[in-house]
């Protein structure tokens, strides 16, 4: 399988660098900066479930030709319109074949536009629950040993090249799952983010510290079951064993985490779950 990473950052660089252990044909798709780096020093990536430094092929935006069977979208939401821009000839191809895209983004407005340009049928869904960062010097890290993939297909005709990226994708490190109800889980990630997001952003503080105060657990019980009622309005009310695990994060007095916003508009952490 031939598949263009776009990026080889936090998120990006992690599984382009996977999928090129299990075998894939994997180019990244880089800006002259990036490209400079990965030829001087490799792909690095840092992980408890294995190191990986290896020469990679990387392509300038310039250069992107319709010559994939996937794009692997690693962006942020708002760099959706220049990705897509970077990215039209590999999708848009010739004779309107372009590749297959599978996002690893977070949140549902990103596949409300490529399904509206490209078609339910050609964009997959992808759920990474995974803490990486890019540091100083351009190397991936992954944060604890937390790796779980969930992909699959959000119409018929796509199933069978969902199926294909998993078996990929399965004889690498983590947890790899191929799910019949990809929209789904998707919605069961953005429930969790965007009630962790509002609150540890809202109140400036860790999970943790905001559940220890006099009303914080009070009220981030509340932005859980706000979030948890949109996702049910819109037809994807989660499964008893998410709410648990959601509560589970969300309200536990000791923990540390707080989503950090400033490092995910910089690009250097991908938020993860």
């Amino acid at each position: 399988m031939k598949i263009l990473v776009l990026g080889a950052g936090a998120m990006g660089g992690y599984y382009g660098g996977r999928l090129m252990q299990a075998g894939a044909d994997v180019t990244f798709l880089v800006r002259p900066r990036r490209a400079q780096v990965l030829a001087k020093d490799g792909l690095v990536v840092r992980s408890e479930l294995g190191d990986i430094r290896a020469a990679v092929k990387t392509v300038l935006a310039e250069h992107v030709k319709a010559d994939y069977d996937l794009v692997l979208l690693a962006c942020k939401t708002y760099d959706l319109d220049s990705a897509m821009a970077a990215l039209a000839p590999a999708l848009d191809g010739g004779g309107g074949k372009g590749a297959a895209i599978l996002p690893l983004v977070n949140g549902l407005r990103s596949y409300q536009t490529l399904d509206a340009r490209y078609g339910r049928e050609r964009v997959l869904g992808g759920v990474s629950y995974i803490a990486t960062t890019l540091d100083a010097t351009g190397a991936v890290e992954h944060q604890g040993a937390v790796d779980r993939l969930i992909v699959g297909a959000r119409a018929e005709s796509a199933q069978a090249l969902a199926s294909a990226f998993h078996a990929l994708a399965a004889s690498t490190p983590g947890t790899r799952e191929l799910s019949l109800a990809i929209d789904q889980a998707l919605w069961n990630k953005w429930v969790m983010i965007c009630a962790g997001a509002l609150m540890t952003c809202l109140m400036r503080g860790t999970v943790g510290e905001i559940t220890r105060t006099v009303d914080g657990r009070k009220l981030m019980q509340q932005a859980m079951d706000e979030c948890a009622a949109v996702a049910r309005l819109s037809g994807h009310a989660l499964p008893e064993p998410v709410v648990q695990a959601m509560a589970a994060r969300l309200l536990d007095e000791t923990s540390t985490w707080a989503f950090d916003a400033a490092r995910y508009r910089a690009g250097r952490a991908a938020p993860g779950g």
